[in-house]
C-alpha cells in the first residue's frame, strides 16, 4: 500500500467494549524501563510504585472505623492482630507479584486459563461484587470528607464522587510513574496526619510494643464492650485489612517493569525488587493502621467516642473534653485535628480512584476477556457503587443526624460482607500456582518450604475466620438489636451462603486440579517427543 493510500485510509474506530486476551493491562505492561548495572538503591527506586498502589487497599476508609473502635474498646490489645494481618498481606502480595512476573499472567488470567468459561464468569461476578463493596466504602468516605470540609449536602457530595472519573482521565495522560508518585504522596499525607495527632497524645509506647506479641486474650468472646468482643474486633480488623482485589491488582502491575522473561536472572531481579517495594509500602500501611488504633486509645478518653462513624470521629476530634491531655485539648479547640482527619479521609478516598479502576480492568480482561476504556470502567463501577449510598442517604435524610450517620456507617460495614466471598477464590489459586514447579517454570521461583507452610496456614485461617464471622455480619443487617426471629433468619441465610461458597470453592479447586493434570501430561508428552526427535 502506498503512503498516499495509507493517509486516505479511514482510522479504525474503537468500540466501547472490546475483546481482550493479550498481556495484562496492555497499555502499561512493560512500559517502565529499568537499566542493568545500577546500584541497589537506584534499582529499588525504579521498582518502587506498584507496592504503593497495593498498600492503598490496606489503609482505606474501611480500615479506619475498625482500628479506632478496637482501640477505644480494648486499648492496645489488638495491636498484634494488625501486625499479623500486615505480615499475611506481605506474604500474599509477594506471591501475587511473583506470579505476574514469572508467568506473565495476572491472577485472573491464570485462573481463567485453568478453569471453564462458566466458572470464569461466576468468579468474575464474585470479584466484581467485592470491588463494588470496597468502592462503596470509598464513596462514603469521600462524600463525608466533602461534607465535613466544605459543608456540601451529603446527597450532592455522593454524586460529586462520580466526577473522580475526570481525575482518572487526567492521571492516565501523565504516565504510570507519575501516577505512582501521586499515590505515594497521598499515602504520606495520611501517615503524617495520624502521626501528628498520635504524637500530641503521648501514648504508652511500652504497652504498644508489648501488645505486638500475640495474646490469647485477642480471640476471647468476653468482655463485651461497645457492642464488640475482642474476637469480633479482631475479625473486623482482619476482614478490613486483607482484601482479595489487591492480589489481582498486584499480579498485573508488577508487570509494568520491563523484564526479559527469557533470562532467569532478569526475572529473579524483578521478583526481588518487587518484593522489597511491596514490603516497604505495606510496612507503611501497618504503621497507618497501628496509628489509627493508637488514636482510639491515646487521643480520646476511654469510652468517649460513642459514635464510631466518620461524623462522630470528626466531632470528637474538635471536642476538648474528649481529649486525653491538655495539649491535645488546646489543639482540638482550634479545629485543626478534625480538619486534618477529614483531609486524610479525602486523600484515602481519592487514592482508590486509580487502584479500583485498574483492578476492575484486570478482572474483566482476565476472567471474561473484555476490555473497556479506563474512564468508562470507572464510571460504571462508581455509578453502581453510589446507588445503595444514595438510597441510604434518601431514606435517612428526614431522620435525626445521629441516625443518618449510623445508617451510612452500617452500610459501609455491611458492604464488606462480599469480601468474605471473594477472598478464598483469589488466595487458594494463588497458592496452588506459586507452589507448582510447572507454573513457576522450575524450582528457582517456586515457593520455598516456609513460604508454602506460612501461606497455607494463613489462607486456611483467613478463609475460616471470614466464614466464621459471616453469621454475625448477616445478622447485623437487621440493626443493633435484632429480634430472635431476625437472628435465626440471619444465621440461616449465612449458613446457606457458607455452603454455596464452599461448593463453589470445591468446583474451582476441582477445575484447577483437572487442568493442572492435563497440562502436566501435555508437557511430559511434548518433552518425550523432543527426546525421541533428538
Amino acid at each position: 500500500m502506498s503512503e498516499k493510500d495509507e493517509k486516505q485510509e479511514p482510522k479504525k474506530k474503537h468500540a466501547l467494549i472490546e475483546y481482550a486476551n493479550g498481556k495484562s493491562l496492555q497499555e502499561i505492561n512493560g512500559t517502565v524501563k529499568v537499566p542493568e548495572g545500577m546500584g541497589f538503591w537506584k534499582t529499588l527506586f525504579m521498582y518502587s510504585g506498584p507496592g504503593a498502589l497495593v498498600a492503598v487497599g490496606y489503609m482505606d476508609p474501611g480500615n479506619w472505623s475498625t482500628s479506632i473502635t478496637g482501640g477505644q474498646n480494648f486499648g492496645y490489645l489488638l495491636m498484634s492482630i494488625i501486625l499479623i494481618s500486615s505480615l499475611i498481606a506481605m506474604l500474599l502480595q509477594y506471591m501475587a507479584a511473583k506470579l505476574g512476573i514469572v508467568t506473565q499472567m495476572d491472577l485472573a488470567q491464570a485462573v481463567r486459563a485453568r478453569t471453564s468459561k462458566t466458572l470464569g464468569i461466576v468468579l468474575w461476578i464474585t470479584t466484581e461484587l467485592a470491588i463494588v463493596a470496597t468502592d462503596i466504602a470509598e464513596v462514603i468516605g469521600a462524600a463525608i470528607a466533602l461534607y465535613l470540609l466544605f459543608h456540601i449536602p451529603l446527597l450532592i457530595a455522593v454524586l460529586i464522587t462520580v466526577l473522580d472519573v475526570l481525575v482518572l482521565l487526567l492521571l492516565t495522560s501523565i504516565g504510570f510513574r507519575k501516577i505512582e508518585a501521586i499515590v505515594v504522596c497521598l499515602i504520606c499525607v495520611i501517615f503524617l496526619v495520624f502521626a501528628y495527632e498520635v504524637a500530641l497524645s503521648n501514648p504508652r509506647w511500652s504497652q504498644v510494643f508489648l501488645n505486638l506479641v500475640p495474646n490469647i486474650k485477642t480471640v476471647e468472646t468476653h468482655p463485651y464492650v461497645g457492642g464488640q468482643t475482642p474476637l469480633s474486633g479482631a475479625l473486623g480488623i482482619i476482614g478490613a485489612t486483607v482484601m482479595p482485589h489487591n492480589l489481582y491488582l498486584h499480579s498485573a502491575i508488577s508487570q509494568t517493569r520491563d523484564t526479559d522473561n527469557n533470562d532467569e536472572d532478569s526475572v529473579a531481579r524483578s521478583v526481588k525488587f518487587s518484593a522489597w517495594d511491596s514490603n516497604i509500602q505495606l510496612s507503611m500501611a501497618f504503621f497507618v493502621n497501628a496509628l489509627l488504633l493508637i488514636m482510639g486509645v491515646a487521643v480520646f478518653k476511654s469510652g468517649a467516642v460513642k459514635d464510631p462513624s466518620f461524623f462522630g470521629l470528626f466531632d470528637a476530634l474538635k471536642n476538648p473534653q474528649f481529649m486525653t491531655n491538655p495539649l491535645l485539648a488546646s489543639v482540638a479547640k482550634t479545629g485543626v485535628l478534625s480538619i486534618l482527619f477529614a483531609v486524610a479521609l479525602l486523600a484515602s478516598g481519592q487514592n482508590s480512584t486509580i487502584t479500583g479502576t485498574l483492578t476492575g480492568q484486570v478482572v474483566m480482561e482476565g476472567f471474561i476477556h473484555m476490555r473497556m476504556p479506563l474512564w468508562a470502567r470507572r464510571l460504571v463501577t462508581r455509578v453502581i457503587s453510589i446507588i445503595p449510598v444514595v438510597i441510604c442517604v434518601l431514606l435517612s435524610s428526614g431522620k435525626p443526624a445521629v441516625q443518618e450517620h449510623e445508617a451510612l456507617n452500617t452500610l459501609m460495614n455491611n458492604s464488606q460482607v462480599f469480601l468474605a466471598f471473594a477472598l478464598p477464590f483469589s488466595t487458594l489459586p494463588l497458592l496452588i500456582f506459586t507452589d507448582s514447579k510447572f507454573e513457576m517454570r522450575g524450582k528457582r521461583f517456586v515457593n520455598s518450604l516456609w513460604v508454602k507452610v506460612a501461606g497455607w496456614a494463613s489462607v486456611i485461617a483467613l478463609t475460616f475466620l471470614n466464614l466464621y464471622g459471616l453469621p454475625s455480619q448477616i445478622v447485623s443487617f437487621f440493626g443493633d438489636n435484632p429480634t430472635p426471629a431476625q437472628t435465626d433468619m440471619g444465621n440461616g441465610i449465612a449458613y446457606i451462603l457458607i455452603v454455596l461458597v464452599l461448593a463453589l470453592l470445591a468446583w474451582a479447586m476441582w477445575d484447577l486440579y483437572k487442568s493442572n493434570k492435563r497440562f502436566m501430561r501435555e508437557h511430559e508428552n511434548a518433552e518425550k517427543e523432543i527426546d525421541q526427535y533428538e
